[in-house]
């Protein structure tokens, strides 16, 4: 069973009352659903990256906040209350720099803190109700964000990514990727160029893997060959995602984003981000504040070896994310636009118009 515009990444099984999602952990090999119900477990799926990208990461999150809180068994509305908040900030440790986790776990407290009277069984149905939502505006934000994206490119375009910002890293459709899917759809073809992104290789792993199960022309590079084929002339755009976007437009995304931003800009390659608006943060000002998540020296060192590939001692520097300079960016596709420079205006404009 391989992924498509069929199957969601992540979803809430209403018999169950499951956070059903794919453990992307074991693709390309392996295609396995996973069915979560306990906190551990959902926390355990976010750190260790068996549900990732930043719109899955928050769909998932509130989906799993609201099958853990289902199972309190408590009727007095205090203790509730108190479990609620313990498990949302227990899920809110998982990842530190994706903001689409904050903000659906946000949305999900602001359903508790509307409805003070409400019986503990009433707030549970209304949580079941904002998770669904949640997880529905999801796949209506990424189409959109396909269909702003997909008027900045042609029909035989060769497009570089890196990372994963397809389907796999939100419900459906994707962020960057949503573009070529909807595409694909219309008859378009594209050639992509997909990073490997190392140390997690979540592009040679998830991105080329989901490319071809979409019937796209895919080829897979080393992070270090981006130059080459941008010298070549077979990239006429780069479509990333992001996990955060500051106020100044500065973005947060997988560690070697902003190296491939340079290489576009010097390439004169346009360099568009592909984001939604919850993963905007206008209380950021800058990328220099955004936390960078430091992951396990082990994901360089041994995690795709049969015995470690660094002397034994050495330091490793593992960051999830670097952060690319504004200045390097073509445009940010929203579901509402594309924002362009000064990003300190058209993103708070774009944001605003979300709100109305």
């Amino acid at each position: 069973m391989k992924p498509s515009l069929t199957t969601e990444t992540v979803r809430l099984d209403e018999q169950t009352k499951e956070l059903v999602l794919i453990d992307q952990t074991k693709l390309p090999g392996e295609y396995t659903l996973l069915r979560l119900s306990k906190a551990e477990d959902i926390w355990e799926a976010i750190v260790h990256l068996r549900v990732r990208g930043a719109p899955a990461i928050g769909v998932a999150a509130a989906i799993g906040l609201y099958v853990v809180t289902d199972r309190f068994q408590t009727q007095d509305r205090g203790e509730f209350d108190q479990q609620f908040r313990a498990a949302k900030e227990y899920f809110a440790s998982s990842r530190p720099t994706a903001v689409n986790l904050f903000w659906a776990l946000d949305r999900m407290a602001q359903v508790v803190q509307r409805n003070p009277q409400a019986t503990t069984d009433r707030l549970k149905t209304l949580l079941r109700d904002e998770a669904i939502a949640i997880q529905r505006e999801d796949v209506d934000v990424c189409r959109r964000l396909g269909e702003y994206g997909l008027s900045l490119l042609q029909d035989g375009d060769g497009i570089l990514t890196h990372c994963n910002a397809g389907q796999l890293a939100t419900v459906k459709y994707g962020t960057a990727l949503a573009p070529i899917h909807l595409g694909v759809q219309r008859g378009m073809h594209f050639h992509v160029y997909t990073d490997e992104t190392r140390p997690l290789l979540q592009g040679i792993r998830l991105s080329a893997f989901e490319m071809q199960a979409a019937g796209v022309k895919t080829t897979v590079l080393c992070d270090n060959m981006a130059s080459s084929v941008m010298q070549r002339g077979w990239v006429q755009a780069v479509l990333v995602g992001c996990d955060r976007v500051a106020a100044n437009g500065d973005t947060a995304n997988k560690i070697g984003t902003s190296g491939v931003a340079i290489l576009a800009n010097y390439y004169h390659i346009p360099f568009y981000v592909v984001a939604p608006t919850s993963t905007i943060d206008l209380t950021c000002p800058s990328g220099t504040a955004i936390p960078i998540e430091q992951r396990p020296p082990e994901e360089v060192t041994h995690m795709w070896y049969e015995a470690s590939m660094a002397p034994a001692g050495v330091d490793v520097y593992n960051p999830a994310f670097d952060v690319t300079d504004h200045s390097l960016i073509t445009a940010i596709v929203t579901e509402y636009g594309i924002a362009y420079p000064p990003y300190d205006k058209s993103l708070a404009a774009l944001c605003s118009s979300s709100t109305e």
